[in-house]
Protein backbone atom coordinates (compact mmCIF):
# COMPACT_ATOMS: atom_id res chain seq x y z
CA UNK A 1 0.00 0.00 0.00
CA UNK A 2 1.21 3.49 -0.78
CA UNK A 3 0.46 6.51 1.37
CA UNK A 4 1.49 10.05 0.58
CA UNK A 5 2.55 11.33 3.94
CA UNK A 6 3.68 14.58 2.43
CA UNK A 7 2.03 14.03 -0.99
CA UNK A 8 3.78 13.33 -4.25
CA UNK A 9 4.94 14.76 -7.55
CA UNK A 10 2.83 13.61 -10.49
CA UNK A 11 3.27 14.77 -14.09
CA UNK A 12 0.14 16.47 -15.38
CA UNK A 13 -1.25 15.64 -18.79
CA UNK A 14 -1.36 18.46 -21.32
CA UNK A 15 -4.84 19.60 -22.32
CA UNK A 16 -5.83 18.03 -25.67
CA UNK A 17 -6.98 20.53 -28.30
CA UNK A 18 -10.47 20.14 -29.70
CA UNK A 19 -10.56 19.77 -33.50
CA UNK A 20 -12.41 22.30 -35.64
CA UNK A 21 -16.01 21.58 -36.53
CA UNK A 22 -18.61 19.97 -34.32
CA UNK A 23 -17.57 18.03 -31.23
CA UNK A 24 -19.93 15.76 -29.30
CA UNK A 25 -19.07 14.06 -26.00
CA UNK A 26 -21.21 11.06 -25.02
CA UNK A 27 -21.32 7.96 -22.87
CA UNK A 28 -23.15 4.74 -23.69
CA UNK A 29 -24.93 4.41 -20.37
CA UNK A 30 -26.67 7.79 -20.84
CA UNK A 31 -30.22 7.49 -22.22
CA UNK A 32 -30.09 10.98 -23.73
CA UNK A 33 -26.82 10.13 -25.50
CA UNK A 34 -28.50 7.06 -26.98
CA UNK A 35 -31.41 9.28 -28.01
CA UNK A 36 -29.21 11.64 -30.06
CA UNK A 37 -26.87 8.96 -31.48
CA UNK A 38 -28.98 8.39 -34.66
CA UNK A 39 -28.61 12.12 -35.46
CA UNK A 40 -24.82 12.01 -35.58
CA UNK A 41 -24.48 10.78 -39.21
CA UNK A 42 -26.34 13.90 -40.37
CA UNK A 43 -23.84 16.04 -38.47
CA UNK A 44 -20.96 14.13 -40.10
CA UNK A 45 -22.46 14.67 -43.56
CA UNK A 46 -22.79 18.43 -42.89
CA UNK A 47 -19.14 18.97 -41.99
CA UNK A 48 -16.29 17.90 -39.69
CA UNK A 49 -17.55 15.93 -36.67
CA UNK A 50 -15.61 14.41 -33.78
CA UNK A 51 -17.39 12.23 -31.24
CA UNK A 52 -15.69 11.38 -27.92
CA UNK A 53 -16.99 8.41 -25.95
CA UNK A 54 -16.35 8.28 -22.21
CA UNK A 55 -17.22 4.68 -21.38
CA UNK A 56 -17.45 2.53 -24.54
CA UNK A 57 -15.16 3.13 -27.56
CA UNK A 58 -17.67 1.25 -29.74
CA UNK A 59 -20.42 3.72 -28.92
CA UNK A 60 -22.02 5.28 -30.86
CA UNK A 61 -22.17 2.66 -33.59
CA UNK A 62 -23.62 5.16 -36.05
CA UNK A 63 -20.29 7.02 -36.51
CA UNK A 64 -16.64 6.36 -35.69
CA UNK A 65 -15.85 7.71 -32.26
CA UNK A 66 -12.71 8.70 -30.36
CA UNK A 67 -11.85 6.82 -27.19
CA UNK A 68 -12.02 9.17 -24.16
CA UNK A 69 -12.24 6.47 -21.52
CA UNK A 70 -9.17 8.04 -19.89
CA UNK A 71 -11.34 11.19 -19.71
CA UNK A 72 -8.53 13.55 -20.68
CA UNK A 73 -10.67 15.47 -23.16
CA UNK A 74 -13.65 15.58 -20.82
CA UNK A 75 -11.54 16.75 -17.88
CA UNK A 76 -9.61 19.47 -19.64
CA UNK A 77 -12.63 20.86 -21.45
CA UNK A 78 -14.90 20.95 -18.40
CA UNK A 79 -17.49 18.47 -19.60
CA UNK A 80 -19.98 18.27 -16.74
CA UNK A 81 -22.96 16.79 -18.58
CA UNK A 82 -23.33 14.43 -21.54
CA UNK A 83 -24.20 14.72 -24.28
CA UNK A 84 -22.33 17.98 -24.82
CA UNK A 85 -22.32 19.56 -28.27
CA UNK A 86 -19.56 22.09 -29.00
CA UNK A 87 -18.80 24.17 -32.10
CA UNK A 88 -15.06 24.83 -32.59
CA UNK A 89 -13.54 27.37 -35.01
CA UNK A 90 -9.76 27.82 -35.42
CA UNK A 91 -9.15 25.75 -32.32
CA UNK A 92 -11.44 27.90 -30.14
CA UNK A 93 -14.76 26.93 -28.66
CA UNK A 94 -17.53 29.19 -29.95
CA UNK A 95 -20.54 27.79 -28.11
CA UNK A 96 -21.86 24.65 -26.46
CA UNK A 97 -25.06 23.06 -25.23
CA UNK A 98 -25.62 20.17 -22.85
CA UNK A 99 -28.28 17.49 -22.88
CA UNK A 100 -30.74 17.53 -25.76
CA UNK A 101 -32.40 20.79 -26.71
CA UNK A 102 -33.82 20.70 -30.24
CA UNK A 103 -33.57 24.47 -30.61
CA UNK A 104 -29.92 24.61 -29.45
CA UNK A 105 -28.79 21.63 -31.54
CA UNK A 106 -30.45 23.03 -34.65
CA UNK A 107 -28.85 26.45 -34.11
CA UNK A 108 -25.34 25.18 -33.40
CA UNK A 109 -25.32 22.60 -36.21
CA UNK A 110 -27.12 24.80 -38.74
CA UNK A 111 -29.48 21.91 -39.60
CA UNK A 112 -32.97 23.40 -39.42
CA UNK A 113 -34.94 20.14 -39.14
CA UNK A 114 -32.48 18.22 -36.94
CA UNK A 115 -34.35 16.01 -34.50
CA UNK A 116 -37.83 17.16 -35.47
CA UNK A 117 -39.08 13.69 -34.61
CA UNK A 118 -37.49 13.80 -31.12
CA UNK A 119 -38.84 15.40 -27.95
CA UNK A 120 -38.19 19.12 -27.64
CA UNK A 121 -35.87 18.65 -24.68
CA UNK A 122 -34.28 15.95 -22.57
CA UNK A 123 -31.81 16.52 -19.73
CA UNK A 124 -28.40 14.92 -19.99
CA UNK A 125 -26.45 12.74 -17.55
CA UNK A 126 -23.50 13.51 -15.36
CA UNK A 127 -20.14 13.33 -17.07
CA UNK A 128 -17.78 10.63 -15.82
CA UNK A 129 -15.15 13.36 -15.40
CA UNK A 130 -17.15 14.77 -12.48
CA UNK A 131 -18.17 11.41 -11.01
CA UNK A 132 -17.46 11.58 -7.25
CA UNK A 133 -15.92 8.13 -7.39
CA UNK A 134 -13.44 9.21 -10.08
CA UNK A 135 -12.83 12.92 -9.69
CA UNK A 136 -10.06 12.72 -7.08
CA UNK A 137 -8.04 10.27 -9.16
CA UNK A 138 -8.56 12.42 -12.24
CA UNK A 139 -7.45 15.51 -10.36
CA UNK A 140 -4.21 13.77 -9.43
CA UNK A 141 -3.73 12.42 -12.96
CA UNK A 142 -4.25 15.71 -14.76
CA UNK A 143 -3.27 18.29 -12.14
CA UNK A 144 -0.95 16.35 -9.87
CA UNK A 145 2.10 18.14 -11.23
CA UNK A 146 1.32 21.00 -8.89
CA UNK A 147 2.32 18.78 -5.93
CA UNK A 148 5.97 18.97 -4.96
CA UNK A 149 6.25 17.24 -1.61
CA UNK A 150 8.11 14.04 -0.91
CA UNK A 151 6.27 10.77 -1.40
CA UNK A 152 6.51 8.16 1.34
CA UNK A 153 6.16 4.56 0.22
CA UNK A 154 4.77 2.02 2.66
CA UNK A 155 5.19 -1.74 2.39
CA UNK A 156 2.14 -3.61 1.14
CA UNK A 157 1.53 -5.21 4.54
CA UNK A 158 2.27 -2.05 6.54
CA UNK A 159 -0.69 -0.43 8.29
CA UNK A 160 -0.80 3.21 7.22
CA UNK A 161 -2.35 4.44 10.48
CA UNK A 162 0.23 2.66 12.62
CA UNK A 163 3.01 3.80 10.27
CA UNK A 164 2.15 7.42 10.93
CA UNK A 165 2.18 6.82 14.68
CA UNK A 166 5.59 5.17 14.36
CA UNK A 167 7.00 8.07 12.35
CA UNK A 168 5.81 10.59 14.94
CA UNK A 169 3.42 12.46 12.66
CA UNK A 170 0.39 12.28 14.95
CA UNK A 171 -0.81 14.26 17.94
CA UNK A 172 -1.56 11.09 19.86
CA UNK A 173 -4.73 10.34 17.95
CA UNK A 174 -4.99 8.61 14.56
CA UNK A 175 -4.65 10.87 11.54
CA UNK A 176 -6.07 10.54 8.03
CA UNK A 177 -3.48 9.28 5.50
CA UNK A 178 -2.76 12.28 3.21
CA UNK A 179 -2.86 10.57 -0.15
CA UNK A 180 -2.42 12.56 -3.35
CA UNK A 181 -6.14 12.32 -4.06
CA UNK A 182 -7.06 13.74 -0.67
CA UNK A 183 -4.50 16.54 -0.83
CA UNK A 184 -5.64 17.58 -4.30
CA UNK A 185 -9.23 17.61 -3.06
CA UNK A 186 -8.20 19.76 -0.09
CA UNK A 187 -6.39 22.25 -2.32
CA UNK A 188 -9.65 22.82 -4.19
CA UNK A 189 -10.77 24.71 -1.08
CA UNK A 190 -8.44 27.67 -1.69
CA UNK A 191 -7.59 30.02 -4.54
CA UNK A 192 -3.95 30.16 -3.43
CA UNK A 193 -1.17 28.41 -5.34
CA UNK A 194 0.03 25.20 -3.64
CA UNK A 195 3.62 26.50 -3.65
CA UNK A 196 2.81 29.86 -2.07
CA UNK A 197 4.58 30.28 1.26
CA UNK A 198 2.05 30.84 4.04
CA UNK A 199 4.44 31.51 6.92
CA UNK A 200 7.74 30.59 8.55
CA UNK A 201 6.81 28.19 11.35
CA UNK A 202 8.67 28.24 14.69
CA UNK A 203 10.48 26.83 16.48
CA UNK A 204 12.53 25.40 13.57
CA UNK A 205 11.69 28.40 11.34
CA UNK A 206 10.65 26.26 8.39
CA UNK A 207 8.70 27.76 5.49
CA UNK A 208 5.29 26.15 5.12
CA UNK A 209 3.54 26.18 1.76
CA UNK A 210 -0.16 26.03 1.04
CA UNK A 211 0.40 22.43 -0.03
CA UNK A 212 1.96 21.50 3.32
CA UNK A 213 -0.90 23.14 5.21
CA UNK A 214 -3.33 21.19 3.02
CA UNK A 215 -1.54 17.98 4.01
CA UNK A 216 -1.99 18.82 7.69
CA UNK A 217 -5.63 19.66 7.06
CA UNK A 218 -6.17 16.25 5.46
CA UNK A 219 -4.48 14.54 8.39
CA UNK A 220 -6.65 16.47 10.84
CA UNK A 221 -9.85 15.46 9.05
CA UNK A 222 -10.78 18.86 7.56
CA UNK A 223 -13.09 19.42 4.63
CA UNK A 224 -11.77 21.58 1.76
CA UNK A 225 -13.97 24.51 2.77
CA UNK A 226 -12.11 24.70 6.08
CA UNK A 227 -8.73 25.28 4.43
CA UNK A 228 -8.93 29.10 4.15
CA UNK A 229 -9.55 29.27 7.90
CA UNK A 230 -6.56 27.03 8.65
CA UNK A 231 -4.30 29.06 6.35
CA UNK A 232 -5.37 32.32 7.99
CA UNK A 233 -4.73 30.97 11.48
CA UNK A 234 -1.25 29.80 10.49
CA UNK A 235 -0.50 33.33 9.27
CA UNK A 236 -1.90 34.77 12.49
CA UNK A 237 0.21 32.69 14.89
CA UNK A 238 3.54 32.65 13.00
CA UNK A 239 4.74 36.16 13.76
CA UNK A 240 6.47 38.06 16.54
CA UNK A 241 3.19 39.50 17.78
CA UNK A 242 1.56 36.18 18.65
CA UNK A 243 4.92 34.49 19.32
CA UNK A 244 4.04 30.82 18.88
CA UNK A 245 7.63 29.91 19.78
CA UNK A 246 7.18 31.42 23.22
CA UNK A 247 3.73 29.88 23.57
CA UNK A 248 5.33 26.49 22.95
CA UNK A 249 8.32 27.02 25.19
CA UNK A 250 6.50 28.33 28.26
CA UNK A 251 5.85 25.94 31.10
CA UNK A 252 2.32 27.36 31.42
CA UNK A 253 -0.53 25.21 30.00
CA UNK A 254 -1.39 27.41 27.02
CA UNK A 255 -1.79 26.92 23.28
CA UNK A 256 -3.46 28.69 20.36
CA UNK A 257 -7.13 29.39 21.04
CA UNK A 258 -8.98 30.25 17.81
CA UNK A 259 -12.09 32.42 17.97
CA UNK A 260 -13.83 32.44 14.58
CA UNK A 261 -16.27 35.17 13.53
CA UNK A 262 -18.45 36.00 10.56
CA UNK A 263 -21.10 34.39 8.37
CA UNK A 264 -18.62 31.83 7.06
CA UNK A 265 -18.64 30.06 10.41
CA UNK A 266 -22.23 29.03 9.77
CA UNK A 267 -21.57 28.30 6.09
CA UNK A 268 -18.93 25.69 6.97
CA UNK A 269 -21.01 24.24 9.80
CA UNK A 270 -19.15 25.41 12.89
CA UNK A 271 -20.92 25.07 16.24
CA UNK A 272 -21.31 28.19 18.38
CA UNK A 273 -24.04 26.79 20.60
CA UNK A 274 -24.51 23.75 22.84
CA UNK A 275 -21.20 22.14 23.86
CA UNK A 276 -19.30 24.83 21.97
CA UNK A 277 -15.95 23.95 23.53
CA UNK A 278 -16.57 20.21 23.45
CA UNK A 279 -16.54 17.27 21.07
CA UNK A 280 -18.82 16.49 18.17
CA UNK A 281 -18.38 19.27 15.61
CA UNK A 282 -16.07 18.48 12.74
CA UNK A 283 -15.19 22.05 11.75
CA UNK A 284 -14.43 23.23 15.29
CA UNK A 285 -12.29 20.21 16.07
CA UNK A 286 -10.36 19.76 12.85
CA UNK A 287 -9.48 23.39 12.10
CA UNK A 288 -7.69 23.72 15.42
CA UNK A 289 -6.15 20.28 15.06
CA UNK A 290 -4.74 21.09 11.61
CA UNK A 291 -3.01 24.17 13.03
CA UNK A 292 -1.41 22.11 15.77
CA UNK A 293 -0.23 19.48 13.28
CA UNK A 294 1.49 22.18 11.20
CA UNK A 295 3.28 23.47 14.29
CA UNK A 296 4.26 19.92 15.23
CA UNK A 297 5.22 18.38 11.91
CA UNK A 298 6.56 21.40 10.04
CA UNK A 299 7.76 23.68 12.82
CA UNK A 300 9.03 20.94 15.12
CA UNK A 301 7.00 22.05 18.15
CA UNK A 302 6.68 18.76 20.01
CA UNK A 303 6.00 17.97 23.67
CA UNK A 304 9.20 17.19 25.52
CA UNK A 305 11.21 19.16 22.96
CA UNK A 306 10.54 22.86 22.60
CA UNK A 307 7.05 22.36 24.03
CA UNK A 308 7.79 22.49 27.75
CA UNK A 309 4.32 22.84 29.32
CA UNK A 310 4.23 21.59 32.90
CA UNK A 311 0.68 20.33 32.55
CA UNK A 312 -0.61 21.41 29.15
CA UNK A 313 -4.33 21.19 28.52
CA UNK A 314 -6.65 19.18 26.24
CA UNK A 315 -7.11 22.29 24.11
CA UNK A 316 -3.59 21.80 22.78
CA UNK A 317 -5.07 19.10 20.55
CA UNK A 318 -7.55 21.64 19.21
CA UNK A 319 -9.28 24.70 20.64
CA UNK A 320 -11.36 26.45 18.02
CA UNK A 321 -14.86 27.86 18.35
CA UNK A 322 -17.06 30.43 16.59
CA UNK A 323 -18.91 33.36 18.08
CA UNK A 324 -22.69 33.56 18.12
CA UNK A 325 -23.78 35.37 14.99
CA UNK A 326 -26.74 37.12 16.60
CA UNK A 327 -25.30 38.31 19.92
CA UNK A 328 -26.58 41.79 20.90
CA UNK A 329 -23.06 42.46 22.20
CA UNK A 330 -21.55 42.01 18.71
CA UNK A 331 -18.37 40.07 18.05
CA UNK A 332 -14.81 40.02 19.29
CA UNK A 333 -13.61 40.47 15.71
CA UNK A 334 -15.61 43.70 15.39
CA UNK A 335 -14.22 44.87 18.75
CA UNK A 336 -10.77 44.39 17.26
CA UNK A 337 -11.44 46.38 14.11
CA UNK A 338 -12.83 43.85 11.62
CA UNK A 339 -15.84 45.20 9.66
CA UNK A 340 -19.13 43.49 10.58
CA UNK A 341 -20.03 40.62 8.28
CA UNK A 342 -16.39 39.79 7.55
CA UNK A 343 -15.05 36.30 8.21
CA UNK A 344 -12.16 36.54 10.66
CA UNK A 345 -10.16 34.69 13.28
CA UNK A 346 -8.71 35.92 16.54
CA UNK A 347 -5.88 33.82 17.97
CA UNK A 348 -5.13 33.94 21.67
CA UNK A 349 -2.53 32.11 23.74
CA UNK A 350 -4.86 30.48 26.25
CA UNK A 351 -5.43 27.67 28.68
CA UNK A 352 -8.53 25.50 28.95
CA UNK A 353 -11.85 27.15 29.82
CA UNK A 354 -13.12 27.51 33.36
CA UNK A 355 -16.83 27.76 34.11
CA UNK A 356 -18.48 30.77 35.73
CA UNK A 357 -21.74 29.89 37.51
CA UNK A 358 -24.31 32.55 38.42
CA UNK A 359 -27.86 31.29 38.16
CA UNK A 360 -29.48 33.90 40.38
CA UNK A 361 -28.31 37.33 39.21
CA UNK A 362 -30.97 39.10 37.16
CA UNK A 363 -29.43 42.57 37.24
CA UNK A 364 -26.37 43.62 35.26
CA UNK A 365 -24.61 44.99 38.35
CA UNK A 366 -24.89 41.72 40.24
CA UNK A 367 -23.77 39.68 37.25
CA UNK A 368 -20.86 42.05 36.60
CA UNK A 369 -19.81 41.61 40.23
CA UNK A 370 -19.82 37.81 39.78
CA UNK A 371 -17.81 37.95 36.58
CA UNK A 372 -15.27 40.37 38.07
CA UNK A 373 -14.84 38.18 41.14
CA UNK A 374 -14.10 35.16 38.98
CA UNK A 375 -11.80 37.11 36.65
CA UNK A 376 -9.79 38.30 39.64
CA UNK A 377 -8.67 34.73 40.39
CA UNK A 378 -6.83 34.49 37.06
CA UNK A 379 -4.10 33.06 37.36
CA UNK A 380 -3.79 34.10 40.98
CA UNK A 381 -5.90 36.65 42.89
CA UNK A 382 -2.77 38.68 43.69
CA UNK A 383 -1.17 38.73 40.22
CA UNK A 384 -2.20 41.67 38.04
CA UNK A 385 -1.71 43.19 34.57
CA UNK A 386 0.56 40.38 33.30
CA UNK A 387 -2.21 38.15 31.90
CA UNK A 388 -5.09 38.70 29.49
CA UNK A 389 -8.31 36.68 29.35
CA UNK A 390 -11.16 35.84 27.03
CA UNK A 391 -14.54 36.13 28.74
CA UNK A 392 -17.03 33.98 26.83
CA UNK A 393 -20.55 35.00 27.80
CA UNK A 394 -23.33 32.47 27.46
CA UNK A 395 -26.66 33.54 25.93
CA UNK A 396 -28.56 33.74 29.23
CA UNK A 397 -25.92 35.98 30.80
CA UNK A 398 -25.86 38.06 27.62
CA UNK A 399 -29.63 38.51 27.98
CA UNK A 400 -29.21 40.00 31.45
CA UNK A 401 -26.93 42.70 30.07
CA UNK A 402 -28.90 43.27 26.86
CA UNK A 403 -32.23 43.71 28.64
CA UNK A 404 -30.63 46.35 30.86
CA UNK A 405 -29.29 48.21 27.82
CA UNK A 406 -25.62 47.42 28.46
CA UNK A 407 -23.63 47.16 25.23
CA UNK A 408 -20.17 45.64 24.79
CA UNK A 409 -18.34 48.82 25.80
CA UNK A 410 -20.46 49.19 28.94
CA UNK A 411 -19.91 45.59 29.99
CA UNK A 412 -16.14 45.90 29.59
CA UNK A 413 -16.01 49.26 31.36
CA UNK A 414 -18.01 47.94 34.32
CA UNK A 415 -15.77 44.89 34.61
CA UNK A 416 -12.57 46.94 34.55
CA UNK A 417 -13.96 49.31 37.18
CA UNK A 418 -14.63 46.37 39.49
CA UNK A 419 -11.15 44.99 38.89
CA UNK A 420 -9.20 47.91 40.29
CA UNK A 421 -7.65 46.37 43.38
CA UNK A 422 -6.14 48.04 46.50
CA UNK A 423 -2.38 47.62 46.71
CA UNK A 424 -2.54 46.35 50.29
CA UNK A 425 -4.45 43.29 49.03
CA UNK A 426 -1.89 42.57 46.33
CA UNK A 427 1.46 43.05 48.00
CA UNK A 428 3.52 39.99 48.81
CA UNK A 429 2.62 38.57 52.20
CA UNK A 430 -0.86 40.08 52.28
CA UNK A 431 -3.48 37.54 53.32
CA UNK A 432 -0.75 35.22 54.48
CA UNK A 433 0.23 34.52 50.86
CA UNK A 434 3.83 35.08 49.81
CA UNK A 435 2.90 35.37 46.12
CA UNK A 436 1.93 38.84 44.97
CA UNK A 437 3.15 42.24 43.81
CA UNK A 438 6.57 43.44 44.92
CA UNK A 439 6.38 46.08 47.65
CA UNK A 440 7.41 49.64 46.92
CA UNK A 441 5.24 50.33 43.86
CA UNK A 442 4.01 53.94 44.22
CA UNK A 443 0.32 53.26 43.68
CA UNK A 444 -2.70 52.85 45.91
CA UNK A 445 -4.46 50.54 43.47
CA UNK A 446 -3.60 48.44 40.45
CA UNK A 447 -5.84 47.10 37.65
CA UNK A 448 -6.20 43.36 37.29
CA UNK A 449 -6.00 43.69 33.49
CA UNK A 450 -4.41 46.11 31.08
CA UNK A 451 -7.00 48.31 29.29
CA UNK A 452 -7.57 45.88 26.41
CA UNK A 453 -6.80 42.76 28.43
CA UNK A 454 -10.36 41.41 28.58
CA UNK A 455 -11.50 40.01 25.24
CA UNK A 456 -15.26 39.54 25.14
CA UNK A 457 -16.81 36.76 23.05
CA UNK A 458 -20.32 35.28 22.87
CA UNK A 459 -20.89 31.54 22.57
CA UNK A 460 -22.67 28.62 24.14
CA UNK A 461 -26.03 26.90 24.43
CA UNK A 462 -29.22 28.79 25.15
CA UNK A 463 -30.01 26.97 28.40
CA UNK A 464 -27.91 27.50 31.51
CA UNK A 465 -26.82 30.65 33.32
CA UNK A 466 -23.13 30.05 32.68
CA UNK A 467 -20.19 31.83 31.10
CA UNK A 468 -16.54 30.84 30.77
CA UNK A 469 -13.10 32.34 31.21
CA UNK A 470 -10.06 31.39 29.13
CA UNK A 471 -6.91 32.57 30.83
CA UNK A 472 -3.95 33.78 28.82
CA UNK A 473 -0.19 33.59 28.90
CA UNK A 474 2.11 36.52 29.64
CA UNK A 475 1.06 39.50 27.56
CA UNK A 476 3.04 42.33 26.00
CA UNK A 477 6.29 42.20 24.06
CA UNK A 478 7.77 39.48 26.27
CA UNK A 479 4.77 37.21 25.85
CA UNK A 480 1.94 36.90 23.34
CA UNK A 481 -0.49 39.41 21.89
CA UNK A 482 -3.89 38.43 20.49
CA UNK A 483 -3.92 38.66 16.70
CA UNK A 484 -7.02 39.13 14.53
CA UNK A 485 -7.01 38.51 10.78
CA UNK A 486 -9.69 38.52 8.10
CA UNK A 487 -9.99 35.10 6.46
CA UNK A 488 -8.33 35.03 3.05
CA UNK A 489 -9.52 32.45 0.51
Amino acid sequence: MTTTATTAVTDSTAAPTLPDGLVVVVKQECATCRLVAPLLPRLADAGPLTVYSQDDPAFPSEVAGVDDTELAVSWHHDIETVPTLIRVVDGREQERTVGWSREDWQRITGIADLGDDLPVMRPGCGSLSVDPDLVDRLRVRFEGGILHSRRVELARQEDDIEAMFTRGWTDGLPVVPPTEERVMRMLAGTTRSPRDVVAVVPPDLVEVSVEKVAIAAVMAGCLPEYLPWVLTVIEAICNDEFNIHGVLATTMPVGPVIVASGPGTQAIGMNSGVNVFGQGNRANMTIGRAVQLVVRNVGGGRPGGVDRATHGNPGKLSFCFPELADSPLGTLAAQRGIPPGTDAVTVFAGEGPRCVVDQISRTPDSLANTLASCLRTLHHPKLVIAFDAILVLGPEHIRVFAEAGWDRDRVLAELHSRLTIPMDELVRGAGGIEEGVKPGIPAETLPKFRPDGILLASAGGGAGLFSAIIGGWANGTTGSQPVTRAVSP
